[in-house]
């Protein structure tokens, strides 16, 4: 009986060796596929890197939105000469929007701004007790001092820097007094409408000084919702309407830019302070938005802005530009 253990042995003596020799091949091939591609990899990594940066580029351009003076922009100067006046001898005063004698249907508001009021008051003299309701109410003191007293039981001498906000509310008796004996008081008085009514009185006063507000915007106003708890020293005075209010000196050759506070439509609106009763007709502060130009005194409706975005504010004069910008919701008070 043939012995099958040496029989099968015999037979597979052939087949392991081809296999080995199989394997051999195979793996020597695989290292050296290996290698190629190690060497590969080694010799274009730069170009790995910038495919991997272009691919990864649309991404970083889509986060980045937010365009400065978009297209859509449409800018309307109004001059200061246009405005409304009124010389009672003791107060002067521009009507930017309609006010007491002075009415122009094309300007009776602005989103939520009611009233801008660039008043000056003879030494001595002064706005006598009177009420207010449902409007919120802040003065903006340029030169001078000013007296606030009202119903509430505050009494302050405001100057030059500083602020005062009253939201009139359910009702307020207040008086505005140049106790000075010598100087008159300049300041813009401003009137914005409540997105409530019904509100507490309530009166507040801060300060923001020149050196805050040179080649820079400050936030002066906010709307409290975007305000939240911020109630410090340098933070802006909250008040219940969807508008921001930046103040700024700009010295001429600088620029500054304004980020618009919300996404969607938006009113944008700039008003420019005067250093005298009339624009210079040299020498004057000057700012220019996209294409347009304004001197003192002069303001500006702007249209057409949709957050988020960004406006370019430059000034061009002989002088710095003290102006104010503010940031509004779309409904007209």
């Amino acid at each position: 009986m043939p012995d099958t253990n040496t029989t099968t042995t015999s037979a597979q003596e052939p087949t392991s060796t081809s296999t080995l020799l199989t394997y051999f091949y195979y793996s020597k091939t695989f290292a050296t596929l290996i290698a190629v591609l190690a060497l590969t990899v080694a010799l274009f990594t730069p170009l790995r890197q910038t495919l991997s940066s272009l691919t990864k580029s649309p991404t970083l351009r889509t986060m980045s939105t937010t365009s400065i003076n978009p297209p859509t922009m449409k800018v309307t100067k109004r001059p200061w000469s246009a405005r409304g006046t009124a010389d009672h001898d003791w107060l002067y005063s521009f009507h930017t929007f309609s006010f007491a004698s002075y009415h122009d249907q094309r300007h009776e508001s602005f989103g939520p701004l009611r009233v801008i009021n660039e008043d000056r008051v003879k030494p001595s003299t002064g706005f006598g007790t009177h009420s207010h309701s449902e409007f919120l109410i802040f003065s903006y003191i340029v030169n001078g001092v000013l007296e606030h007293k009202d119903s509430m039981g505050n009494l302050e001498n405001l100057k030059r820097g500083e602020v005062q906000f009253t939201s009139a509310g359910t009702g307020i008796r207040h008086s505005e007094y140049n106790r000075n004996k010598e100087a008159e008081v300049h300041f813009l008085q401003i009137w914005a409408k409540p997105n409530k009514s019904g509100l507490k009185p309530h009166y507040e006063t801060k300060k923001f000084s020149d050196e805050q507000k040179t080649d820079k915007l400050v936030r002066i106003m906010e709307y409290t919702d975007r305000l939240g708890e911020k109630k410090g020293a340098t933070d802006p005075i909250g008040l219940q309407a969807d508008l921001s209010m930046d103040a700024s000196i700009l010295w001429p050759g600088k620029k500054v830019e304004h980020e618009v506070v919300a996404t969607g439509p938006r009113k944008i609106f700039l008003q420019v302070v005067m250093s005298k009763r009339a624009q210079p007709k040299e020498d004057g502060a000057k700012i220019r938005i996209g294409d347009t130009v304004l001197g003192e005194g002069d303001s500006a409706y702007v249209n057409g802005v949709q957050g988020p975005a960004k406006i370019e504010v430059e000034s061009i004069g002989e002088k710095p530009a003290e102006f104010l910008l503010f940031d509004m919701g779309p409904e007209d008070a």
